[in-house]
């Protein structure tokens, strides 16, 4: 994971970084060739809401959390278009309940319910010639988790070096409260679905193949997400 510059002086915000492939190591066009009998199976209408939050419902939603080891801000929904706000939505899809579609295109993630329904979340993704699509599941799930930047980080940000060993878990860390990471054929795919605290980001295409949804959301995707889950990521 790398830091976007544009989100500095505190709101650090998460980004992959692309490894060199090596022996057993996947790199993004494996990960994408893959997948592509995967997405072949999707098959999904356009979306109908069925009603969002008013403004002061929004505001209970995205309030404070008293979570065991670190409180949780509230988070400043003006930064946020209320489009992106949590929502039960129309969404006819033949994946079953609790598959997670990532569509970076519109910037949503969806978890399927079934009966033709999903929660969908307001996400920012990948940005410009960093965007991938394909299938993958959820292997393995953190709270809290310490966050490792890469050599290549710290290659370009010599001041990250500094976390070299791991940076412990807590408010300031860039994974954020939960983290989801995506893994393909036993590997891990450097890719997850984490918690931003950047409201700001949500809606836009700021990092190198993560997603990210506000730490309300990602709370409420990740109690509901157990390990093995299916994560298909549509083309862009």
């Amino acid at each position: 994971m790398i830091m976007d510059r544009m989100f500095a002086g505190g709101d650090a915000l998460p980004e992959e970084a692309l490894p060199e492939a090596g022996p057993g190591q996947l790199n993004r066009r494996s990960f994408l060739l893959g997948s592509a009998l995967g997405l072949g199976a999707l098959s999904l209408t356009g979306c109908a809401s069925s009603g969002g939050m008013s403004h002061a419902e929004a505001v209970r939603a995205y309030g404070p959390v008293a979570d065991d080891k670190f409180p949780i801000a509230a988070v400043d929904i003006s930064k946020v278009d209320p489009k992106y706000y949590r929502r039960t939505v129309r969404y006819p899809s033949k994946e079953a309940p609790g598959t997670i579609i990532i569509d970076p295109a519109k910037h949503y993630v969806y978890r399927i319910e079934g009966d033709g329904n999903a929660t969908r979340y307001g996400a920012n993704v990948g940005r410009e010639g960093f965007l991938w699509s394909g299938e993958a599941y959820v292997g393995r799930k953190a709270e809290w988790p310490t966050w490792t930047p890469p050599k290549e980080m710290i290659a370009r940000q010599p001041e990250a070096g500094k976390y070299a060993a791991g940076m412990p878990g807590g408010p300031d860390n860039p994974l954020g409260a939960r983290t989801l990471y995506l893994y393909q054929d036993g590997k891990y795919t450097l890719y997850t679905i984490y918690s931003t605290r950047v409201a700001r980001s949500i809606g836009t295409g700021v990092t190198s193949g993560c997603t990210g949804l506000l730490t309300q959301d990602m709370l409420d995707l990740y109690a509901r997400t157990p390990v093995n889950t299916k994560v298909l990521v549509l083309p862009a």
